[in-house]
């Protein structure tokens, strides 16, 4: 998450004593600056910077750029501003900077923007470094270069500008423009979130809740996330939402967690939204309401989260809390699919071959249940080897049906485990084996299946002991395989 460019300079009064000018002069005009008498102060200022005055110059592009006792006039802003720039104020070099880079009173020109950037940042302000540093990290006005970038973040986040100290994290972190060491991201994140930054509270959290460059400690992160969720950053009031329901750092409560991911929801965090649409489809850590729960999901789908947008269409497709809907389950299921959610691409398989809200359409199936087999869902595998087995939009091939009962089976999916468990009993894809059906049989007539239970009895009749014995083994060594 990144800062915006930082705020522009607005009053200077220290550093305008700095360039030359009178005390008593700026007494006077600090008194009606104070007292908000900005014409008394433009009386005082207008002559001095006529003069030449190179902070009285500065000032006075202050006013037009803020419409302080004047009409707001950026071009007028942008005058003053020049002159004081090309005299050597950086403050000045700054704001011309922002001028051109927001096109106000003057041309948008990145260019000049960054020029004016580089005058000021080498005169140590750290305002401009920060700035250049953005500039050269996104190639605006200068050649990208994440070297350089890194370079102006750690000038300016050495002077103690927490925006700077932020980005200068991030860098470390993710090894942009320097070489990836989570301490250094952990110790200027610190720096930045003593100073109040919640992106860097927030990120802090995030490392000590992983032990990355600082020992894991949930009770640590959840003091990190609890300042900047404090401030109304919506991520990190997602996670105070995630340690609560898991009882990571504080007291497993979920309806506490629900209280922070409906702050982080209404905050628009598309994430939080998912998850309390879930929390109101289930009924957990508050009352269950299909219509909530439907509203949230629309609001996280509309975000482009493919999740809620799965869910959304099986609201629709089982008319909860809506009335029942297939076509706007599809619409909403292809939304999600083609972004390659596995469990959505299932969903569209299942539409496409039930024929639920449109024309029947094997081969339309397999190919929606090929993309989820090939992501590994367990049971859009299984579904592909029942069409592979039946020839259902495509060729009868009992070969491919036992391999993607297989992937299936192997992941636990008791329909499969028994399917493959068939197709071994025949000799169907496979050569036959009773030792192997009995295992298959075995394995999901455990997981509750009846018709594999009376398969494997009936077939462990034709079995002698030590079949019987090494299909027993081989289940016992599954089961041990799975626990691990």
């Amino acid at each position: 998450m990144c800062h915006p460019m930082y705020v522009r300079f607005a009053v200077v009064l220290v550093i305008a004593f700095g360039m030359g000018i009178s005390a008593p002069a700026w007494g006077n005009y600090r008194e009606a600056f104070a007292e908000g008498d900005y014409g008394t102060a433009l009386k005082e200022l207008l002559p001095l910077a006529q003069k030449g005055d190179v902070g009285a110059q500065f000032q006075l592009g202050v006013m037009y750029e803020y419409g302080r006792g004047v009409a707001q006039d950026y071009a007028e802003a942008a005058l003053w501003y020049s002159k004081a720039a090309e005299k050597g104020l950086p403050e000045a070099q700054y704001n011309l900077g922002l001028l051109y880079e927001e096109g106000r009173g003057v041309a948008k020109d990145y260019v000049e923007t960054a020029a004016w950037y580089r005058k000021a940042a080498q005169q140590g302000l750290a305002e401009a470094q920060y700035n250049l540093g953005i500039m050269c990290e996104e190639g605006r006005g200068v050649p990208k270069d994440l070297g350089q970038a890194g370079a102006w973040y750690r000038k300016a986040a050495e002077q103690g500008l927490a925006e700077a100290q932020y980005a200068l994290a991030v860098r470390y972190e993710n090894g942009e423009g320097v070489s990836r060491n989570q301490s250094e991201a952990a110790r200027w994140y610190r720096k930045a979130a003593e100073q109040g930054d919640v992106y860097a509270q927030n990120n802090l959290g995030n490392l000590y809740s992983n032990g990355r460059g600082v020992p894991k400690d949930y009770k640590e992160a959840a003091h990190w996330y609890r300042k900047a969720a404090d401030q109304g950053l919506a991520e990190a009031q997602f996670n105070m939402g995630l340690i609560h329901e898991d009882g990571l750092g504080v007291a497993k409560n979920i309806n506490e967690a629900v209280t922070w991911y409906r702050k982080a929801a209404e905050g628009g965090f598309t994430e939080a939204q998912y998850f309390l649409a879930v929390r109101y489809e289930n009924g957990e850590g508050i009352t269950q309401n299909y219509e909530e729960a439907l509203k949230w999901y629309r609001k996280a789908a509309d975000g482009g989260d493919s999740y809620a947008q799965n869910n959304l269409g099986s609201m629709y497709s089982n008319g909860r809390g809506v009335e029942q809907d297939y076509a706007k389950a599809m619409q909403w299921y292809r939304m999600a699919a083609e972004q390659g959610l596995s469990e959505a691409q299932y969903n569209l398989g299942v539409m496409y071959e039930e024929g639920l809200g449109l024309a029947q359409d094997y081969s339309a199936a397999v190919t929606w249940y090929r993309k989820a087999s090939e992501k590994g869902l367990a049971e859009a595998q299984y579904n592909l080897g029942i069409m592979y087995e039946n020839g259902l939009g495509v060729s009868q091939n009992y070969t491919l049906a036992a391999k993607w009962y297989f992937k299936a089976a192997d992941k636990g999916l008791a329909e499969a485990q028994y399917s493959l468990a068939g197709l071994y009993h025949d000799g169907r894809g496979v050569p036959q084996d009773f030792v192997m059906a009995h295992l298959w049989y075995n394995l999901s007539a455990s997981q509750g299946n009846p018709n594999a239970a009376q398969s494997r009895n009936e077939l462990a009749t034709m079995m002698t002991p030590a079949q019987i014995a090494e299909a027993q083994r081989l289940a016992r060594e599954w089961n041990k395989r799975e626990k691990r």
